[in-house]
């Protein structure tokens, strides 16, 4: 869905799209929205019509239809013109609108930019900005210092020098620094500041860094861009690294002017509405693999747990009731012993969310219940955990290779060849057989039972023949009838059982379903 934001003169009026976050203004071909007021009114301002903003004049939003002319009068391309080129590399981030391809977007390399900062962000954008046919004045606070940091080409002079020679300057230092700025408030009234700066933790602050830009600023307009981009992506080129840029500003001017230096920095802005949503720009390249985070931890712990099992077993039993000494099995046999294991039993938690979701639609006779919200992480993290479990068994094959291959070492390498397939169901299959035959003799045997421990491939059997089981009952035709119907929609108190009154005033015997 393509989003663009409308500027209010009174404050940000927001368009909000249904179900979306951000601030957008939807298309008329889009689905219905409704509208948010301005900010004025969330400060005791009354509620004004849609439409318009404070003292009763029209919105006029930048972006119109296709067809529509421009606020300068020329006329609109059509909408397939304005449509983003194809490729991985150009596809939106997060849903908004890329930038790259939109005609209104002119070549603005030749320009002056200036640069407020002397570190190694700020000499990375220089060099990229030089670079990209760009003139670049940097400002610093100790210019003859920090001159032979930068490229010859670009020129390095105080602070307010560099402010009154560019009307779009990137403040490339951190939030702590900013009030160090406000001496050329008044140098800077009137011009575009493009805030490059990230957060240490995520939501560290109530505001984000660029909207606390903008109140040490009021008379700039603020750009919240070029954060996600690192050092070595500027300087390496954008084939080395993400090639989006993402961008938002209350000020739609101000975010298509850096929209353009991006394009000619090699670049794919990305419109991300307005400066609210500055805070979720500032939050992406702290979250690194946020979906690996609760299965790298479950892995972990599970990893933990075998292993000390097993060393109990096969290394410190035999030290205290024999006085063998076979600490040598630490490094090798006891972390070959324990992979199968973990793989093992995070195959099976792939799909007991699954069985515990069918149970749960099963009693509420119904699919538009919320689940709970452990369950509802657990079926989100399912991909993550697979591809752990398929890790930690191809690390167990690896093992192997460094012990003798044994017959059980064979049947184990077969496992995780099957592992290896989309059939993730049927390796969890196979993984219990060979379980169960490698081990059903030993489950008798005395010997195996150490300190009173079971064999370990024991504990292994409860979760996943707790969801063959589960499989095999809601296969059943009675109950796989039901849960098909609740996945399709339907819903047990869906119907509404009544009685029609007879004609001698009794209540006939016969009922009426009605749905309702």
């Amino acid at each position: 869905m393509l989003s663009r934001v409308m500027p209010c003169r009174a404050g940000p009026c927001h368009a909000v799209p249904h179900r979306a976050v951000p601030c957008h203004a939807v298309p008329a071909h889009a689905m219905p929205c409704r509208t948010v007021p301005c900010r004025a009114a969330q400060h005791g301002a009354a509620r004004r019509p849609a439409g318009t903003c404070a003292g009763g004049r029209s919105r006029r939003p930048d972006i119109t239809a296709a067809g529509s002319p421009l606020p300068d009068g020329s006329a609109r391309p059509p909408a397939a013109a304005q449509r983003m080129s194809g490729g991985d590399m150009a596809k939106p981030l997060l849903g908004h609108r890329s930038m790259e391809g939109d005609p209104s977007i002119t070549p603005a390399a030749g320009r002056t930019i200036g640069v407020l900062g002397s570190g190694d962000f700020a000499r990375s954008l220089a060099i990229r900005l030089v670079c990209s046919g760009f003139k670049v004045v940097v400002g610093s606070r100790n210019p003859k210092r920090k001159a032979g940091l930068f490229p010859s080409a670009a020129e390095v002079t105080f602070q307010a020098e560099a402010v009154k020679k560019t009307d779009v300057i990137f403040v490339a230092v951190f939030r702590e620094h900013y009030s160090t700025l406000c001496d050329l408030a008044d140098v800077l009234a009137g011009k575009i500041l493009v805030d490059v700066s990230n957060n240490t933790e995520i939501n560290h602050h109530k505001e984000s860094n660029a909207e606390y830009l903008a109140s040490l600023f009021p008379a700039c307009t603020v750009v919240k861009g070029f954060n996600v981009v690192s050092a070595w992506t500027l300087q390496s080129g954008a084939r080395d690294g993400n090639k989006q840029v993402l961008i938002c500003s209350n000020n739609q001017e101000a975010k298509r002017t850096v929209a353009e230096i991006a394009q000619v920095m090699g670049f794919t802005p990305v419109d991300m509405g307005c400066m609210s949503s500055a805070c979720e720009i500032e939050n992406i390249p702290l979250r690194l693999l946020p979906a690996w985070k609760i299965p790298i931890f479950l892995a972990l712990g599970l990893f933990l747990c075998f292993f000390t099992y097993n060393l109990v077993r096969q290394v410190i039993h035999p030290y205290i009731r024999e006085q063998k000494n076979k600490f040598y099995k630490i490094p090798v046999e006891v972390v070959n012993t324990t992979l199968p294991c973990v793989a093992y039993v995070m195959l099976s938690l792939v799909y007991l969310p699954g069985v515990l979701a069918a149970c749960s639609q099963l009693y509420y006779g119904t699919k538009y219940r919320r689940f709970p919200d452990w369950l509802d992480q657990w079926l989100q993290h399912r991909k993550q955990i697979g591809l752990l479990s398929f890790f930690c068994a191809a690390l167990h094959a690896v093992y192997s290779l460094c012990l003798p291959m044994r017959r059980s070492h064979r049947y184990q390498l077969i496992e995780t060849a099957v592992k290896q397939s989309t059939l993730g169901f049927i390796a969890l299959v196979i993984s219990t057989l060979h379980t169960l035959t490698y081990g059903w003799s030993r489950a008798f045997d005395e010997n195996q039972y150490k300190f009173y421990l079971p064999p370990t491939y024991t504990l292994t059997l409860l979760v996943p023949c707790t969801v063959i089981l589960a499989k095999v009952v809601f296969n059943l035709p009675c109950i796989q009838q039901r849960l098909l119907r609740i996945r399709r929609g339907w819903e047990k108190g869906r119907y509404v059982k009544f009685v029609l009154p007879s004609a001698t005033g009794e209540y006939s015997s016969g009922e009426t379903s009605s749905n309702v």
